[in-house]
């Protein structure tokens, strides 16, 4: 079943700025969230809700849907979304707008990573699976990332009560602040684990497929949740953003979604026309050269191009004819050119010639301009 559009979800128009976009989440998460609200659909649209927000409050992940929709996140969202967003979080977000408020809301949570990969056109135009190698911090297995020796585990911090955030009071109003104690995990760590000293996690290379998908451009970024750093102590796990790069190729040159290719002819069919071969994304096709065609002229092939990831429109495919100068002649070829062009020379006011012609009679006027 295909999803909503995220505009549509927050109730906002496309030329919302950020302001509008975070009053329009908190005044729904509010509504929906299932600490508040017992709906048995509550939950679903809360993360429906949460989910346009993470995208639509992020201006690069904007561009992404505002270009691509939800294409440009296939795999961030599949089954490792996460609602663990609590009513006093909101709420608390709300105020802290207001006051200042600047609690870290997740401590623990692993950082985002980078991978920058290069593809062939060929990649881009099928979609690709690739196999990357990262050093990351992954869970520690000998603790389950828990950061606790064997047969150990943390204790709630006794200052905030293991809620990770205290209260304050400051006249009629209760402010939230990250705990001091224990710097807002909740937890407290005596015995900690010998192999990642109580972090949760250590420092290694992993092996991931990567699912790139079809008709990307050069320099988009694929997010794929969950597979950044490990958070300490069983915190979530940051993202991977893959930034394309496409190599260049030795045929096509591409210009959002339309392909151009330059095609030499020899000069016999230039003059006097005839067919050639030329490449498509499907396979060679038959190319029509009138006679007399110049160097530098173009042929267009509407919809032969690359299709648009967010609407489907397909580009067109260019071709720039490119007339080959002979080379390595012999004798006998270069006497026939000659004959050829004293023909050329001779003929009556130099009707084979009317580009070489004009520009002759121009330069006689600048120069009769400059006396």
């Amino acid at each position: 079943m295909s999803k909503k559009d995220y505009y549509t979800l927050l109730g906002i128009s496309k030329n919302s700025n950020n302001i509008e976009i975070k009053k329009a989440y908190k005044r729904l998460a509010m509504k929906y969230h299932p600490d508040r609200n017992k709906d048995k659909n509550a939950e679903k649209r809360f993360k429906e809700i949460k989910e346009a927000y993470e995208i639509l409050s992020d201006n690069k992940k904007r561009n992404a849907y505002d270009q691509y929709g939800h294409e440009a996140f296939n795999q961030s969202y599949d089954n490792n979304f996460s609602s663990e967003t609590s009513f006093s979080d909101i709420f608390g977000d709300v105020f802290g707008d207001i006051f200042g408020d600047n609690r870290n809301k997740n401590v623990n949570k692993g950082s985002d990573l980078k991978y920058n990969i290069e593809l062939n056109l060929e990649d881009i135009i099928k979609g690709v699976n690739k196999e990357i190698n990262i050093q990351t911090f992954i869970k520690c297995k000998y603790c389950n990332g828990k950061g606790t020796k064997k047969g150990s585990l943390p204790i709630n911090c006794l200052t905030c009560n293991g809620k990770g955030q205290i209260q304050i009071k400051r006249g009629f109003f209760t402010f939230q602040q990250t705990c001091p104690k224990c710097n807002g995990g909740g937890k407290i760590i005596k015995n900690a684990c010998n192999y990642c000293k109580s972090n949760g996690r250590i420092k290694k290379f992993k092996n991931l497929s990567i699912k790139i998908p079809k008709n990307l451009n050069d320099g988009d970024t694929v997010r794929i949740t969950g597979e950044g750093e490990a958070g300490k102590r069983g915190g979530l796990s940051g993202d991977l953003y893959i930034k394309i790069k496409i190599k260049e190729h030795s045929i096509f040159k591409r210009d959002n979604n339309n392909l151009y290719c330059e095609i030499p002819i020899n000069f016999t069919t230039a003059v006097l026309g005839g067919e050639i071969e030329v490449p498509t994304l499907h396979g060679r096709i038959k190319l029509k050269i009138p006679p007399e065609t110049q160097t530098g002229k173009l042929f267009r092939m509407k919809g032969k191009g690359i299709k648009s990831l967010n609407n489907k429109f397909k580009g067109d495919l260019l071709f720039k004819v490119i007339i080959e100068t002979p080379v390595n002649l012999t004798e006998r070829q270069k006497k026939i050119i000659y004959n050829f062009d004293q023909t050329i020379n001779n003929n009556y006011l130099n009707k084979n010639t009317p580009k070489i012609n004009n520009f002759i009679r121009n330069i006689k006027i600048f120069l009769n301009n400059l006396k």
